[in-house]
């Protein structure tokens, strides 16, 4: 429990990707933590005084690394430049006696299996590999293709084990008798719900401890764009059918602020 809470206090970075320095100093804590359990003849006390201290020096050497560049520099170590502009740089390999084995390895745990594919890649202090993709090699993202997207919205975990969780449910902006009654659409009970989830268009997802049971999808959204689609050829219609130019006019505005809103919306309302 000691050890524990002095590694609760150590923060997030003693078990993520460690540099040098907080591999050294979680290599020591737990050695120590060892001792204490297992030698019944050495003084309790001193091994928690040796742990104390241990916890202590990251503590003040972090503080100290948050002003100064060089002792980050120092203790953590700075990231290393492998691949600039498609060529590998041999001699930076050397410095971190990388073998070209291994830089492909990390390229292919990144999904990239052509060296002449990346545009920049270093090795971080960490030893974790970052890489940038060529432009062309990039993904394709919507706004490459200028389509605007709304603010997407953490997925609210509103059902586990068949239990309504009402803090998620409340970040959802739903209620109780929402969820009730979209469980009764779907033909599910409450009690078979494994894990129920809302997403950023409020439209919920169901997992059931009976994996024989198929949930229907939802039709709500492609309903409404199917409505939009009919109006928008509603509209044309009736400004190739009427004989009264005012009318004619509106007709064919009209139809076409809607095939704008049509076409900003279709991403989210389609299937």
């Amino acid at each position: 429990m000691f050890l524990f809470v002095l590694t609760r206090i150590l923060g997030k970075k003693q078990i993520s990707q460690l540099t040098f320095f907080e591999y050294v100093i979680g290599i020591t804590l737990g050695d120590l933590a060892g001792n204490i359990s297992t030698d019944v003849e050495a003084n309790y006390f001193h091994g928690v005084i040796a742990i104390l201290i241990w916890v202590l020096v990251p503590l003040m050497l972090e503080i100290l690394t948050l002003k100064s560049k060089t002792l980050r520099v120092w203790f953590e170590g700075n990231g290393r430049v492998l691949i600039k502009n498609g060529k590998i740089l041999e001699d930076n390999l050397k410095k971190e006696r990388y073998t070209g084995d291994e830089l492909l390895e990390q390229l292919r745990t990144k999904g990239v299996f052509r060296v002449a594919d990346v545009e920049f890649a270093m090795l971080e202090s960490s030893g974790d590999l970052s890489i940038l993709l060529k432009s062309e090699n990039q993904p394709l993202t919507p706004k490459h293709i200028g389509l605007k997207l709304p603010i997407e919205k953490p997925t609210q975990d509103v059902m586990m084990d068949g239990v309504i969780q009402n803090e998620p449910l409340a970040a959802a902006g739903k209620s109780r008798g929402w969820l009730q009654s979209e469980l009764e659409k779907m033909g599910v009970a409450k009690e078979n719900v494994f894990l129920g989830q809302v997403d950023t268009h409020g439209e919920l997802s169901v997992d059931l401890f009976d994996d024989k049971i198929v949930v229907p999808a939802t039709t709500e959204r492609p309903a409404v764009l199917a409505c939009l689609k009919k109006c928008e050829a509603d509209l044309e219609l009736y400004s190739l059918t009427t004989q009264n130019s005012e009318a004619k006019m509106m007709y064919e505005t009209c139809s076409m602020q809607l095939t704008q809103i049509i076409q900003q919306v279709h991403t989210i309302l389609r299937a």
